[in-house]
Order: structure tokens, then sequence, then C-alpha cells
């Protein structure tokens, strides 16, 4: 059971998986999250949390990703803030980050995983 209490500045529902509405997230990956929003110093807006195995982005996927470990999400934003996020992320220690930052929908994918290939940077 997540405290929620420990991360001030998010919402179990903020993670919540779409499909299936489960939310499993890794305590270890909210506190790095929250630290990020701290540092940050404005809301952070999660466009994608936990996603189960059978999410249709996931069941698309040859296996399962990082979301579906509970130590990753997506966060909306773009420019200046984005440029921010990123430089946060590379001082908090986040070992995946993925970028998007063209057309509609920019996000910055970001994750605590280990297994290779880690740390890694990618753009969508």
């Amino acid at each position: 059971m997540i405290d929620w209490a420990a991360y001030p500045n998010f919402s179990e529902h903020e993670f919540k998986c779409s499909h299936c509405g489960k939310v499993a997230m890794k305590p270890e990956f909210l506190q790095k999250l929250q630290e990020l929003r701290v540092a940050f110093r404005k809301p952070i807006k999660i466009s994608s949390g936990y996603r189960c195995p059978h999410h249709p982005i996931e069941a698309a996927k040859i296996s399962p990703g990082a979301h579906t470990t509970g130590r990753a999400a997506d966060i909306a934003v773009d420019g200046n803030d984005a440029f921010e996020i990123l430089r946060l992320a590379f001082a908090l220690g986040f070992t995946g980050i993925g970028v998007q930052q063209k057309g509609s929908g920019r996000f910055i994918h970001l994750d605590t995983l280990t297994v290779a290939p880690r740390p890694n940077v990618w753009s969508y």
C-alpha cells in the first residue's frame, strides 16, 4: 500500500492505468519524482504513470515496457520547462529519459530502471 501523503505533490489518480485502473507504482520511484517536483518548483502534470501489461500501448510491444514496472512516468511538458525537467532528471539520477518535443502531446519520459540499456536517452 502506497502512503500518498509522502508524495504531497502527486495523487494516486494521476498514476492509474487508463486500461484497468490499477496503480502499482514503486515508492522509491515516487520519492525520486517528488524530489524532482520540489527542485522544479512548479506543478508537474503526469500524462502516463502505471500501465498494466494489457494496456494497448504495452500489449503492442514485444515485451512490456518500463511503465509496467511502476518505475516510470511521462510528464507533459515543453519548451523551457522541458529543458529544466531534463536538467533536473540528469542531476537526480533518472536512468531512462525519453524526449517527445515535436507536434502535439509533448512529454518527457522518466524511469529508474537498471536493466540494460541503462542509463539511456532516446527520442520518440
